[in-house]
């Protein structure tokens, strides 16, 4: 069994996770961020460095294999705002809501068909001192400065996923696992760790190992 810790605080990030890789079927344990290391200050200007940065600090802190990501929107008429900001568009603590309010506000005198955005999601799996794996994924969509569904976390109430006109949050949790960034990545880096396992069953050896 690979012990992997998951690089954040969100409980919605891992019970997502522990989900999808529940259903690969792979031996992997996800174990929390331990509350006792701090968390880290994410200061890249992309979603790859501040996974990057999350994933080797965490793993310094822990020695343990870990596992960060970094996600967030862009919406093309916004110049791509909120980006990696996405979590504290509104300002800090962290408020789902006041994202939500402050981002249908800049789009409402958009024009509907020009209301066009993504979600991205970076991957990086990690070892102290070293990257070891890396997997992004996207997904297309519109915004809807109407609130719908009830699901999901974030963005997703106004996120409506391209070709299902429905929002992200409007989705059963299995339909937005096979959709969903965060999906799209985690299945790309469960095959890159598969077929690491596969031609060497050792692999990573000692997770505390520079």
């Amino acid at each position: 069994m690979l012990s992997v810790v998951l690089g954040t605080r969100s409980e919605h990030k891992l019970t997502e996770l522990r989900r999808m890789i529940a259903a690969a079927a792979l031996p992997i344990r996800l174990a929390p961020l331990p509350a006792a290391v701090a968390e880290v200050a994410e200061t890249g200007v992309t979603f790859r460095e501040n996974a990057a940065i999350k994933a080797l600090s965490y793993a310094q802190a822990t020695g343990q294999l870990v596992l960060a990501d970094d996600s967030g929107l862009e919406v093309d008429a916004l110049g791509g705002e909120p980006g990696v900001h996405s979590a504290y568009f509104a300002g800090r603590p962290r408020d789902d809501l006041a994202n939500n309010r402050k981002l249908c506000e800049k789009i409402r005198q958009i024009p509907p068909n020009q209301r066009t955005a993504r979600y991205l999601c970076c991957l990086i799996l990690a070892r102290p001192g070293t990257i070891l794996l890396e997997a992004e994924g996207s997904v297309e969509g519109t915004i809807t400065p109407d609130e719908r569904g009830a699901g999901g976390f974030g963005y997703d109430p106004h996120f409506v996923v391209a070709g299902m006109n429905r929002t992200a949050a409007e989705l059963t949790p299995a339909e937005k696992d096979v959709v969903s960034h965060r999906g799209r990545a985690l299945r790309a880096m469960l095959a890159r760790i598969a077929d690491r396992l596969r031609s060497d069953p050792s692999w990573p050896g000692d997770a505390s190992a520079a």
